[in-house]
């Protein structure tokens, strides 16, 4: 598929810290609880840590207590949906629409009413905290 940023491995690994581009490029997972934006309760924006596309808001994110960050809906347009089979199971893999970024996974066991639990990594992701 053809993103709107598109880079090379090579690049990408120049830009990236080896954690962000181990989850953002290659889909691995960080370990739950360990994501330094998972208390976020701040007023503002989470953006693709690739590309800085705007993903979620604050007023999107609830505390599922599944160690990472949850999210009940993402901004129109921006997250594409792929089929997963990795790890003997089938889920839903989320990626930035803009970079082809890996995000996390999307669940339907969400307890708003969208019924969507968006589980991002934190590495995935940067905040912009909303000016006061």
């Amino acid at each position: 598929m053809a993103y709107d940023v598109e880079k090379t491995e090579r690049e990408w690994k120049s830009e990236l810290s080896p954690d962000r581009f181990a989850v953002l490029r290659k889909a691995a997972t960080e370990a739950p609880f360990s994501g330094s934006l998972l208390h976020v309760d701040d007023e503002g924006d989470f953006r693709c840590g690739g590309c800085g596309q705007l993903l979620f808001t604050t007023a999107q994110k609830f505390d599922s207590g599944c160690g990472w960050p949850s999210f009940d809906d993402c901004i129109e347009g921006t997250v594409i949906e792929r089929e997963d089979r990795s790890l003997f199971r089938r889920r839903t893999e989320i990626l930035c629409s803009r970079c082809g970024g890996h995000l996390g996974h999307v669940f339907n066991d969400g307890p708003t009413a969208t019924g969507l639990r968006y589980c991002v990594n934190s590495l995935a992701i940067d905040f912009d905290k909303s000016a006061d």
